[in-house]
């Protein structure tokens, strides 16, 4: 045989096979099932249309190297010889590889030949056991499938053999094996040796993760998807496991996610974690290295995700585990008192000279009224300056003090480890008050004016700090310097309020006046001056008085045009109101035009690309920026985008994509929900811009919400909305299923996390993901997951959707955002929420809901779905509380706990702090809490509502929350007749 090319030494052979045989175990894995070299007898099938003197198909060579040949042509006729090998086992193959080594000699140089060919074709026969004999099946194409029509690259003549190597793919197998067969029309043929495999992705441990040896895809186009396991101590990083996909070459590729050591466990290596050793610890998944424990922690077993501390020392619950375990600090040094004539006392102090180990040192201080050896807490009258609590600075000011009184003052120092200690570190300080003057008067005004006289009035001072005496009044004319001031003496009356006339003043001037108090101790402070002007004076021109007329004139004539205006504009706004979507931002919405327009369900159509290029407006991808992914959505990413179309100002949109390989069930989905979107233009659904489906990846292009999804935007916002803010918002979503509703289309997947909201609080229906059109007033699902706490109880026992089960989710919609994004039914089971409804229960009033709206949800649970009122009735009802808002002020009152009725907390059930505030929704100040040495219920139950601030807790929406929470706790703890009611 004749070769060419180029030649390898035998270093460079061997370097290579190593390398290649490398490559294969990296690249792919071929599965044999059938190989001629390990036969010692082929024992083929061979089958020959016609007679003939000349040689038919011919097993030939030693054992392993066994091959059939043929040299049969005629001057003239057709010729039809078949050679069929022996039934292959097709394993675990979806796609088959057959790889043929034959020899073909040149018809010219066969003399006679006419009707030679230097062609053969290959078939294949698929069958699920070996039952194939001489004649069954018959010799042609069906029942056999063609591969291929295979022709020699290289042909030999008499004295020179050519070998070439030809492989051919076929599938998808759908039996458990197959024959192969050589149809040979009139050639001279050798079959020298037959390979038949099929190409598998190779077992691998790969990030972590292992994967099993997984055969190739049916088609050249498909890819497996694989589910990894994670290695043992290791876990995924994100919720789910790595997917990796197998190639029809055998390769694989990472779809998305990967493993990573547990916390605990450090990486070996890509394939193996190994456990901490004792004193060392790692905190999160991931493949870093353990680290030794920091200073005053330890660890003793393996594995370690955290490091303890050791005895006397703590880690708050802010500290990252990295930073060592620290101790609460010394008292303060130092500490010394000053007292002013005015019986404020100041206190001075030092740091510690132990800090503990940390930097946040703070103080708080505590103030005891004592009279010998007995003392007792001073009145909360008492003022601290700049605060009591949390003091970063080393002095405090403390007023509002009783005069000639022994005060008693301890300084604690304080970080943030020491309510964890339960030590207390303080230093005391004992001051005694002098006599202290008065405090100054309030609310100086005046009351009467003549030409020579002005009357005062005020109250008397908030802290007189014993009996007023008298008051002085000092008064200037306002061009002159206090210097020259004149002083009157008031006696006090005995009410709250004084007054006094001061006389023989100058016609026409501007006076200033201050006033104080005076008390055996001496004169307190004056007060702010407070101007007013004698009458009389300079009389006015006739010329001004004539001009100011003619101004007061024309100004009257204005204001009349301008109520004129305002009145019909008004009268104009209420005919708008009556008709249009709405306006809860200042904004008037027209009603929508869809009448007579009907909603046109895409999967009526044969091809689904004729309803998308109906419904939707095709955009160039050119057109489209994406910037940041803002989220993930059933098939792909989330994207916030802007769209520059041709003459058009650029405007910021969301693009939803579709992920790599989606399946094409996903791909129409995705372009489902496109059409239908296509279909709706209302102010309060959400707006299709367009898709793109002439390139990769598919796209759709719609409306930025700036808010995202409402049931997050409301938890993250929790207290911080007026009523009528959240009713504006019930509203709009209101205004959107009226309008989905006209049009013939029902939901069935209305929730809050369904609907988007923008900046300016305008709410629009979205995601149709589940939505089907109406047919004859009710649509069937036909399988499919069925959101139960939302769903109407027909269309969970029928599944039979109509726009009042719709109604029924609206209901529940207006329950999560009056509860700002509570989860309806709470932890309940599936099981439970459909007992309870099917009994008659229905979801109580959230906290602080007005009863009209209570009402309103109680009306859209009817169970009688015929009773509920439409989506117009609705708007309209929304519309009436709105313009009355007066309406809404009838609050329902929680209601108390009940044993027997589970929507109603027990809060005895409670065994900490945090657990409290997480059944709350209020989580996000557990920190807070705890900072502040509120540890256990009983702490929490004598919080008044001045302390929330000090706490932290600012939003007057979270204040009435956690206080109705509290007043809740003292009834069902026993405590109301310790702690007083707050209103």
């Amino acid at each position: 045989m004749a070769t060419t090319g180029f030649t390898l030494s035998p270093t460079s052979t061997l370097f290579l096979t190593v390398f290649l045989a490398v490559l294969t175990l990296t690249v792919c894995l071929q599965v044999p099932l059938y190989n001629s070299q390990d036969q010692r007898s082929l024992g083929w099938t061979t089958y020959h249309e016609t007679s003939s003197v000349q040689p038919e198909w011919t097993e030939t060579g030693p054992s392993g190297g066994r091959r059939y040949q043929i040299c049969r042509f005629a001057n003239g006729g057709r010729q039809n010889n078949w050679l069929r090998t022996t039934w292959i086992d097709a394993k675990q193959a979806n796609r088959v590889a057959v790889e043929i080594d034959f020899s073909m000699r040149e018809c010219v140089d066969i003399p006679g030949a006419v009707s030679c060919k230097e062609t053969f074709d290959l078939y294949y026969y698929e069958t699920d056991s070996d039952n194939a004999d001489q004649n069954w099946p018959p010799w042609s194409s069906p029942p056999y499938n063609k591969v291929d029509r295979i022709a020699a690259d290289g042909r030999f003549t008499h004295d020179t053999e050519v070998i070439n190597t030809k492989t051919r793919h076929f599938g998808p197998i759908t039996r458990n094996g197959f024959y192969l067969a050589f149809q040979d029309q009139g050639s001279c043929l050798a079959i020298l040796k037959l390979k038949v495999y099929y190409l598998a992705c190779q077992e691998i441990t790969m990030n972590f993760a292992y994967f099993p040896k997984t055969p190739a895809g049916p088609k050249s186009t498909a890819l497996v998807q694989v589910t990894g396991d994670c290695i043992d101590f290791s876990q995924p990083i994100g919720p789910e496991n790595p997917v990796y996909q197998c190639q029809s070459d055998g390769t694989w590729t990472l779809i998305d996610g990967s493993c990573a050591c547990s916390p605990g466990y450090e990486a070996t290596s890509d394939r193996a974690c190994q456990a901490c050793f004792a004193g060392e610890y790692k905190v999160n998944i991931g493949n870093s290295a353990c680290k030794a424990c920091p200073a005053q922690s330890y660890s003793l077993s393996q594995a370690s995700a955290q490091c303890l501390c050791t005895e006397g020392y703590y880690r708050a619950n802010k500290d990252p585990v990295s930073d060592p375990c620290t101790a609460p600090p010394s008292e303060p040094t130092g500490v010394r008192a000053t007292v002013s004539e005015s019986s404020v006392v100041t206190l001075f102090w030092n740091r510690p000279h132990n800090t503990g180990g940390r930097i946040d040192i703070f103080y708080r201080i505590e103030c005891e009224l004592c009279h010998g050896d007995q003392c007792q807490p001073c009145s909360y009258t008492v003022q601290y300056s700049p605060t009591q609590y949390g003091l970063t600075s080393s002095s405090v000011n403390i007023s509002r003090l009783d005069s000639y009184t022994e005060y008693r003052f301890k300084v604690y120092a304080e970080n943030g480890v020491s309510r964890l200690s339960g030590i207390e570190s303080y230093a005391t300080v004992n001051a005694t008050t002098s006599s202290a003057v008065p405090s100054t008067v309030r609310a100086v005004r005046v009351t009467a004016e003549t030409e020579n006289t002005i009357e005062l009035q005020w109250l008397v001072p908030e802290f007189p700090n014993g009996e007023i005496l008298e008051y002085e009044i000092r008064y200037h004319p306002q061009a002159a310097s206090v210097e020259g001031s004149k002083y009157q003496v008031s006696k006090p009356s005995n009410t709250g309020t004084q007054n006094a006339i001061v006389s023989q003043l100058e016609p026409g001037t501007d006076y200033s006046f201050e006033i104080r108090a005076r008390t055996e101790a001496g004169f307190g402070v004056y007060s702010y001056p407070t101007t007013a002007k004698t009458s009389g004076g300079t009389s006015v021109p006739i010329e001004a008085i004539a001009g100011s007329i003619a101004a007061v004139v024309i100004i009257l004539i204005l204001a009349i045009l301008i109520i004129f205006i305002i009145m019909s504009r008004r009268r104009k706004g209420y005919e708008l109101r009556d008709t249009s979507t709405v306006y809860t931002n200042g904004e008037v919405l027209l009603p929508p035009s869809n009448k007579g327009k009907t909603y046109i369900d895409p999967h009526t159509y044969e091809d689904l690309n004729l309803a998308v290029k109906e419904f939707a407006k095709e955009i160039s991808a050119t057109y489209v920026k994406i910037e940041e992914v803002i989220g993930g959505g059933e098939f792909g990413d989330v994207c916030r985008g802007m769209l520059k179309m041709p003459r058009r100002e650029p405007k910021i949109v969301a693009v939803k994509t579709l992920k790599p390989g989606a399946s094409l069930k996903d791909r129409n989905d995705f372009l489902t929900e496109a059409s239908i979107m296509g279909q709706f233009d209302d102010p309060n659904v959400i707006r299709l811009e367009g898709v793109i489906t002439k390139s990769r990846p598919v796209l759709i292009v719609i409306e930025y919400m700036e808010n995202g999804s409402l049931d997050r935007f409301l938890r993250n916002n929790d207290g911080k909305f007026t009523v009528i803010q959240l009713v504006g918002m019930l509203r709009g979503i209101a205004c959107g299923m009226r309008y989905l509703s006209e049009m013939n289309y029902v939901h069935r997947d209305l929730a809050a996390r369904n609907i988007l909201i923008n900046h300016r609080l305008v709410c629009k229906v979205a995601d149709f993901g589940l939505s089907r059109i109406k047919e004859e007033g009710a649509y069937e699902t036909k399988g499919g997951k069925i959101p139960i706490r939302w769903t109407a109880p027909e269309a969970i026992a029928y599944k039979k959707f109509t726009s009042a089960s719709d109604v029924w989710s609206y209901g529940i919609v207006m329950w999560e955002v009056m509860s700002y994004g509570e989860r309806p039914y709470w932890n309940w089971s599936n099981r439970d929420v459909i007992k309870s409804v099917e009994k008659g229960y229905r979801l109580p009033p959230p906290m602080d809901c007005p009863q009209a709206l209570h009402q309103l949800m109680l009306d859209t649970w009817q169970k009688d779905r015929i009773n509920r009122p439409t989506f117009l009735n609705i708007v309209n009802t929304l519309d009436r509380l709105i313009r009355n808002p007066s309406t809404l002020k009838n609050i329902i009152k929680a209601r108390p706990y009940n044993p027997l009725d589970p929507s109603t907390p027990d809060m005895t059930q409670f065994r900490s702090v945090a657990e409290w505030l997480e059944s709350i929704k209020m989580g996000r100040y557990i920190n807070a809490f705890a900072e502040a040495g509120y540890l256990k219920l009983d702490d929490v139950v004598r919080l008044m509502l001045h302390d929330l601030p000090r706490i932290g807790i600012t939003l007057v929406g979270h204040q009435k929350k956690i206080m109705n929470s509290i007043q809740a706790l003292r009834t069902q703890m026993g405590k109301d007749n310790v702690i007083p009611v707050l209103v």
